[in-house]
């Protein structure tokens, strides 16, 4: 009997790291399917997000391959991936954000460039099939790199961890709510206003995502992979600067070595990786429940803007003096930036069929603008806001 080449390639022992993936890391809808097609250099009929759903189970190592890394410390290397690389969003975010805020400046909205960036950077990832090409347990075909890249604790780290908390959904809300109530209009010019932030938000982020996208499909033979070497030595390293970084900005929120600086980002990194895990499980929990409306990203961006909401009334009342503002300003920045996400909310609507994209993304914007409206309203059309006490 012959051996052919591909039966000596399954029976050879495997050599990379395999993690053993609980079956809820298929409900990560950041890395589900392609980008849609770019031919020549993808096929014509990708899955949908809908057909993804069917077949749901994450990319397992061959029957013959044993993962050699266990359930417990591949969570431990995901949770800490995600603190880690939420920092970073958060500060990339932020520090965007700053980069952005000029006199006369064309953009009068903080949220538009990090959402712009944060789905780049996304499309990039979703593409991109040659950095971590070390990390597979075999050569995957073209159609499960999907499946593969979302057993990573490095991909999930950059995806669900990064580009979720660089941008954000209860931003994106809040600078529309602010459109809204912006009393030095009249009649319908509000309105425009809404129209104005919803229709450039979305279509700068979207074509962000698809540039990212197209950014990796040219790059993508000059891009070297990690050597398999650096695997064990990049997880176990996120593992320590996660946890101590994350350590630091709290150590540094209660003796802040300049008071300013808490207002301005360390408050944020106390709750930026709160976030994060909240919309990670949330979304392990609830994204699979229906294959159509992907209920797990709309919970936390709702609720995320709902938190923002609360936050913003209270800073703006205000309440607890100074250190009172820059905690507010902290849960504002850092939970609800890492808990909602438009990177995700993105990828999901290029993903789905067009009739439930267009019915998910409408329920999200229209659900979380409905909250702002009940939370921020009353107050801003009552009584009104006062200036903030703590000035960044």
């Amino acid at each position: 009997m012959t051996t052919t080449p591909s039966t000596l390639e399954a029976r050879k022992p495997s050599t990379t790291n395999t993690y053993d993936i609980p079956s809820s890391y298929s409900n990560l809808d950041d890395l589900t399917t392609s980008i849609p097609p770019l031919p020549p250099t993808l096929p014509l009929n990708t899955p949908t997000l809908e057909q993804s759903r069917s077949h749901h189970e994450p990319q397992s190592p061959p029957p013959s391959v044993k993962p050699s890394i266990s359930r417990p410390l591949t969570t431990l290397y995901t949770i800490s991936h995600l603190i880690f690389f939420s920092l970073l969003g958060t500060l990339a975010r932020l520090g965007l954000q700053s980069l952005t805020t000029y006199p006369n400046t064309p953009f009068i909205y903080p949220s538009l460039w990090p959402n712009f960036s944060g789905c780049l950077i996304l499309g990039f990832l979703s593409e991109d099939r040659f950095i971590f090409r070390h990390y597979y347990h075999h050569h995957p075909q073209p159609s499960d790199h999907q499946k593969q890249k979302k057993t990573i604790p490095p991909y999930i780290g950059l995806s669900t961890g990064f580009c979720g908390s660089f941008t954000s959904f209860s931003s994106f809300i809040r600078d529309v709510f602010l459109a809204l109530s912006d009393t030095s209009r009249e009649g319908g010019y509000s309105f425009l206003a809404i129209l104005g932030v919803v229709i450039i938000t979305l279509t700068i982020s979207i074509s962000g995502f698809f540039f990212g996208a197209h950014i990796s499909i040219f790059l993508g033979p000059y891009i070297p992979g990690l050597p398999h070497t650096s695997t064990k030595i990049i997880d176990n390293a996120v593992i320590f600067l996660g946890l101590t970084c994350w350590l630091g900005a709290i150590i540094m929120a209660v003796f802040p070595p300049e008071e300013k600086w808490r207002g301005i980002a360390v408050f944020a990194l106390v709750f930026a990786p709160l976030g994060c895990l909240g919309r990670f499980f949330l979304s392990l929990k609830l994204n699979g429940r229906i294959s159509s409306f992907p209920l797990g990203t709309f919970v936390v961006n709702i609720l995320g803007t709902a938190v923002l909401g609360m936050a913003w009334d209270l800073a703006h009342v205000p309440v607890g003096g100074i250190v009172g503002c820059q905690v507010l300003q902290g849960i504002q920045d850092g939970f609800c930036g890492c808990l909602t996400t438009v990177s995700t909310w993105v990828a999901e609507l290029t993903s789905l069929r067009r009739g439930h994209a267009y019915i998910y993304g409408g329920t999200s914007v229209f659900a979380g603008l409905v909250v702002l409206v009940g939370i921020m309203g009353g107050l801003k059309w009552s009584d009104g806001w006062e200036d903030l006490v703590c000035v960044h």
